[in-house]
């Protein structure tokens, strides 16, 4: 009996020790591994490249002085729709006292000269009405005294110009008057009441005192990079993003691409415009950044593959397809088009039915339950 049980007792021992083997071993073995499969489909391909930029107004026009002083009334601010002529400013004159000297002191001698030109003919009208000289003569002298009267009127005209900006036969028009000269709206006025303002004249571009510009024509100003700007061409379409209207797309139709690129930051950058197609519902502000997509190149309804699905030879491309045996792959090399970055354009090399080696399936982590059962 006692015989029986230890020969029992090994058995178990035994038993108990080929299943931990075989528990471990089942453990430690590979899984074989099973890698997804691809197959072409039919896509449009667009590639498209995006420049950077922003939506301004095609006519900007800044309002500057005619003369130099100080500002001493503002007639506007900024968001203020004018037309051609409305008033901006007035500026008020502080005159050179150089120039005031010297026009007050040809205002006394055209005073003194008027009235000798006066005395002159008033003596010879008398001996001209008398018979005593020819009117030839008397002619002489009323000529002085109406030339007289003309320059004492031109000095008090120019001494009050440099006085006041205007002069009485001037009318309505005035230098300290500033008006808009375009139809519009005020972007920006930075100048305050008592700013001192200068001129625009050879020497200097002058003081601002307004900036109006036409909102109701609108340009997109960005830049294309010089590995791209080639593939652009005037009259091609753009789709507009802009950062501060959400979900609004606009069209636009590029008109001018710079001929001469700039240097940014290592890169040469290519300057290009496009006229914007306004939205009646939206109004567009001066300067809101944009994003242009535009459309380099399409191939519709074409034959296509993932691009991560491609793997290269130096300057060939290729793909595994997966052989009548499931899971096993061989190499084939294909002609590719087109790209938009994720999916790329198929020329010649696949069909339809073709399976591609995709990338390796992975397993779901699986659930207690799940394993205590496994292990049951």
């Amino acid at each position: 009996m006692r015989k029986f049980f230890r020969i029992s007792l090994l058995v178990i021992f035994l038993a108990a020790i080929f299943a931990t083997f075989g528990y471990l071993y089942n453990k430690s073995r590979k899984k074989p591994i099973v890698y997804e499969l691809k197959s072409p489909t039919i896509n449009t391909i667009i590639k498209k490249t995006v420049a950077t930029g922003s939506v301004v107004p095609r006519k900007e026009i800044a309002i500057k002085p005619q003369v130099s002083g100080i500002i001493e009334e503002l007639y506007v601010e900024a968001g203020n729709k004018v037309k051609k002529g409305d008033l901006i400013a007035k500026v008020r004159i502080i005159p050179n006292m150089v120039n005031l000297n010297n026009a007050e002191s040809r205002l006394k001698r055209a005073e003194i000269n008027l009235e000798d030109a006066r005395i002159a003919y008033e003596r010879q009208k008398k001996v001209f009405e008398s018979g005593v000289i020819p009117e030839a003569d008397f002619q002489q002298f009323e000529l002085n005294y109406n030339n007289a009267k003309e320059e004492m009127e031109s000095a008090e005209n120019n001494l009050q110009l440099i006085r006041e900006g205007v002069s009485k036969n001037s009318g309505t028009s005035s230098n300290t008057l500033i008006r808009s000269t375009i139809n519009g709206m005020v972007l920006d006025v930075p100048v305050e009441v008592g700013n001192s303002v200068i001129e625009s004249n050879n020497f200097n571009d002058g003081t601002t005192i307004a900036s109006v510009a036409d909102m109701g024509e609108m340009i997109f100003k960005g830049k294309v990079d010089e590995t791209e700007v080639g593939k652009l061409k005037s009259g091609m379409p753009l789709i507009l993003s802009i950062g501060a209207i959400d979900e609004a797309k606009f069209d636009a139709n590029l008109e001018y691409i710079a001929p001469k690129g700039k240097e940014e930051n290592g890169a040469i950058q290519f300057e290009i415009r496009a006229a914007v197609a306004l939205k009646d519902s939206v109004f567009i502000r001066a300067n809101y950044s944009a994003n242009a997509d535009i459309e380099l190149e399409r191939a519709d309804s074409t034959m296509s593959i993932e691009e991560s699905l491609l793997k290269f030879d130096n300057d060939s491309a290729w793909v595994e397809v997966e052989t009548a045996t499931p899971q096993v792959f061989e190499k084939k090399y294909i002609k590719t088009g087109l790209s938009d970055g994720i999916n790329i354009q198929v020329l010649e090399g696949l069909s339809m039915d073709d399976k591609i080696k995709g990338e390796e399936k992975k397993e779901e982590p699986k659930k207690p339950e799940e394993e205590k059962k496994a292990d049951s």
